[in-house]
């Protein structure tokens, strides 16, 4: 039997105006960006839908607009009667994953990313800190790249393992120049550093980690009623006490995004449904495996089009 995935994207797909045509055209979405508004007690929609885009690639900003409108998305898309057998999302998208499992409740997720976004921005001061992409590396031999820059005293790690021939890497600003300069003489194709305001998934990020550990801490997690698979392990959990702690260990950990979804293909996925704003992981998910169908929904047209699609293949 075939199964189906629902991924969530993170950071970095958010554009202004995503969501507008759901917010106008549906009462149940309009409601969605309504309770984010009032949950942190500013018109987080109004920037979503006007921006500036500066604002709203602030992190705290970015993270509960991403959230919101993925959930929004989700909520038009669930009238379809499609449902996940494995949920799983992307750095911050694993929050909207929680929500679609049960685990979150929307309202306290919202809160959290908003909280997540403050921390994060505030771990580490401004320019101190960088990340940039590794393209054509092996994973193996960049660590050992990150591990020599680290411990010649400049932290560096490996951020987020996207797929074959793609790979993140986090730390200080020095330690990622110096890893950048080594990968390249090491053999790495390309080297692109990332426009960000920190060095996310990297020990660096240690400080946010405590601090959210008391945001999650007032905060009620369920057991999921659909497995979630963990940024950190690469491994589907469902236990909340579980879930929590590898939210917090996220914040300073790499995000396993190729290993999550081999093992969702090892386990019998053969669809992945990317709910939310642009195609990023769906791109990621099929440099995987091209064999695997990929859809993406954003909008009514692409629901529905998903929708129709695995209706027609039952």
């Amino acid at each position: 039997m075939s199964k189906i995935a629902f991924i969530f994207p993170g950071q970095g797909s958010q554009a202004v105006g995503m969501g507008k045509q759901l917010f106008d055209e549906v009462e149940q979405s309009k409601h969605i960006f309504q309770a984010a508004d009032d949950r942190l007690g500013l018109s987080l929609s109004r920037i979503i839908f006007e921006g500036p885009q500066d604002e709203l690639t602030a992190t705290y900003h970015a993270q509960p607009a991403l959230l919101t409108t993925s959930m929004a998305i989700l909520e038009k898309f669930k009238e379809a009667g499609i449902t996940p057998d494995y949920v799983a999302g992307h750095s911050l998208g694993e929050y909207t994953a929680l929500v679609a499992s049960g685990v979150l409740a929307f309202e306290d997720a919202v809160h959290a990313v908003h909280k997540r976004g403050l921390f994060m921005e505030e771990a580490v001061p401004t320019g101190e800190g960088a990340m940039a992409a590794v393209l054509g590396m092996e994973a193996d031999l960049l660590d050992d790249v990150t591990k020599t820059v680290t411990n010649e005293g400049n932290i560096v790690q490996l951020a987020n393992l996207n797929c074959p021939g793609q790979i993140v890497i986090s730390g200080s600003a020095e330690g990622v120049e110096r890893a950048s300069v080594l990968a390249k003489e090491k053999g790495a194709k390309r080297v692109i550093p990332l426009v960000v305001s920190g060095p996310f998934h990297s020990e660096l990020m240690k400080p946010a980690a405590g601090q959210l550990r008391e945001v999650l801490d007032q905060l009620s997690l369920r057991e999921a009623k659909v497995p979630v698979i963990s940024n950190v392990t690469a491994k589907p959990i469902t236990d909340a006490q579980d879930i929590k702690e590898k939210l917090i260990e996220q914040l300073y950990s790499p995000v396993r995004w190729e290993e999550s979804v081999r093992v969702m293909i090892d386990s019998g996925v053969t669809t992945f449904i990317e709910i939310g704003p642009g195609k990023v992981l769906s791109g990621l998910v099929k440099k995987v495996d091209r064999k695997i169908k990929v859809l993406a929904v954003s909008d009514l047209e692409t629901i529905e089009a998903a929708a129709a699609t695995l209706k027609e293949e039952k």
